[in-house]
């Protein structure tokens, strides 16, 4: 615990929430998600940064927990989280979309904290977990190219594929209506900075 609680205080109004970082998703394409390369980079930047930021914000693993025989089924190497947590970072696992639903995450989270949000998926447990962190009354940061999913299908239009990038961007549009702030990549520096 920090001897000066004004710290203690300023790094739990900032939070990184990583969602579903792991290693399933982020194996190479077909299992993995299309630029799973690309957003492990990205995270592996992005985690560093909160790191290494002074006073570092509270950094939270969330571990989707799937079905026997899924590729994230528990305790199996799809399951294991991609960047090994600190002993100080909490890792909360989850059966829902919403990575609130049914877990700890609220009890950790302040509700006037600022969350910055990655990893997987897109249009799944970050859209859902974007929306109920909004829904609290948090300021919720996305980063682009810091989060993917997988390609979709529409049934009701004859099976129609739809890109990846097509799904994460209309996802990124419906949240940043909602009241999410996106960033890019190259507002790193500043994000974690003490404010």
């Amino acid at each position: 615990m920090p001897s000066n609680p004004h710290v203690a205080a300023t790094a739990t109004r900032r939070v990184l929430l990583l969602l579903d970082v792991q290693a399933a998703m982020l194996a190479p394409p077909p299992q993995g998600v299309h630029s799973s390369e690309l957003i492990h980079m990205n995270v592996s930047r992005i985690l560093l940064q909160a790191r290494s930021a002074k006073p570092p914000p509270l950094i939270i693993h969330v571990r989707n927990t799937g079905d026997k025989l899924e590729p994230d089924e528990p305790n199996t190497p799809g399951w294991q989280l991609v960047f090994p947590p600190l002993p100080h970072e909490p890792v909360i696992d989850k059966l829902k979309n919403n990575a609130f639903a049914g877990t700890k995450l609220g009890d950790l989270i302040p509700s006037d904290a600022e969350i910055v949000v990655v990893g997987m998926q897109t249009d799944y447990c970050i859209r859902a977990t974007c929306s109920a962190a909004l829904g609290r009354g948090n300021e919720v940061l996305l980063i682009k190219r810091a989060h993917a999913t997988y390609d979709g299908m529409q049934a009701w239009n004859g099976g129609v594929k739809i890109p990846a990038k097509t799904i994460e961007a209309e996802t990124e549009a419906e949240l940043e209506e909602a009241g999410v702030v996106l960033l890019e990549m190259s507002d790193l520096p500043g994000i974690f900075a003490n404010r």
